[in-house]
């Protein structure tokens, strides 16, 4: 029997994918290996079809295709198995009625709703979305849930040809103002440790050092915000003219700069010992390996940073309680 192949249109079709996804994904993750024609153009098998829609609804899910691009099959239907909804319940019933009542009032939709707002580059319902959120949230709960899975997400939809650069800008700008309201609410605070944050040279988006930076001001630091894409020597310096007990560095894109890990050590190295330094954000996994030195701080995800914070508040308040004693 001949095995079926099929051409990028076919497997695009079958998949729910766009052809110039499926390229990405081929190109940058290896999602898949296709075959090729004597003319070159891609032919796709059934279990590369197969795998392409399994793919994709895992990343619907919410995971991002740099994470699960190796699965296995096995692994990748339990992922979807996993992140299925729920049944829902019978309508009429109480159960179903405070459901849409969340639903009806955005709970556990506002990351969606954003999304759509961003596709229409609508800024009013934008800035509505995450008003909700914040008011039905709080605004950690907002910073946590929304925002920064928010981030991830759209960091794979630009990755994926999803939406443009012009998107992911726009999204950036009103996420930066709004971020920037919310970290005055809670004003800078007398005696309060200083953080630094920005992103190294090179590193030209944003949106994760501006989490950052909303997050430590909700956990009552003060905050010095930089903006992104700073040589060390400019860090450092801003670091000591304020006298900042931490530095936060932002690594989102891109994964593969060489140059990245040794502007880092210098900057290490400029910063006064006492000062931490933390690295986060989607990159960091590329560069792990390449940063595991003593005096730096690698952060998974907002929690982490929330507990180191808190962590060298604690230390910094019994030194200080040493000093007085």
């Amino acid at each position: 029997m001949v095995d079926v192949v099929y051409p990028i249109k076919i497997a695009a079709k079958r998949s729910g994918l766009s052809s110039h996804v499926i390229r990405i994904w081929e190109r940058r993750y290896q999602a898949v290996q296709p075959g090729r024609t004597g003319t070159n153009r891609r032919r796709y098998s059934e279990a590369d079809v197969e795998r392409l829609r399994i793919l994709n609804q895992v990343v619907q899910a919410g995971h991002s295709i740099g994470s699960v691009a190796q699965h296995s099959m096995e692994t990748l239907r339990d992922l979807v198995a996993r992140d299925r909804p729920p049944t829902p319940p019978a309508s009429g019933s109480p159960i179903a009625a405070e459901a849409s009542a969340v639903s009806t009032s955005g709970g556990g939709n506002f990351e969606v709703r954003c999304l759509d707002a961003i596709r229409a580059l609508d800024s009013g319902a934008l800035e509505s979305v995450l008003r909700d959120g914040a008011i039905a949230l709080g605004s950690q709960g907002l910073l946590h849930r929304v925002i920064g899975p928010l981030a991830h997400r759209l960091g794979d939809l630009w990755r994926a040809g999803d939406l443009t650069a012009a998107h992911e800008h726009f999204a950036t700008a009103v996420l930066r103002t709004h971020l920037a309201h919310a970290g005055c609410a809670y004003g800078a605070r007398p005696g309060a440790p200083t953080i630094v944050v920005t992103t190294p040279v090179g590193q030209i988006h944003e949106l994760g050092a501006l989490l950052v930076a909303a997050a430590s001001a909700n956990l009552g630091w003060n905050v010095t915000y930089l903006g992104p894409s700073l040589p060390a020597a400019e860090i450092a310096g801003a670091a000591l003219q304020g006298k900042a007990r931490a530095v936060a560095l932002s690594l989102v894109y891109p994964e593969d700069d060489g140059g990245l890990p040794r502007e880092i050590l210098r900057l290490r190295g400029l910063l006064a010992p006492e000062t931490a330094l933390f690295l986060g954000g989607r990159a960091l996994p590329a560069y792990r390996n390449l940063l595991n030195f003593p005096r730096i701080v690698l952060l998974d995800d907002l929690p982490a940073l929330g507990r180191a914070l808190e962590d060298l508040r604690k230390e910094l308040a019994g030194a200080g309680k040493a000093q007085d004693s």
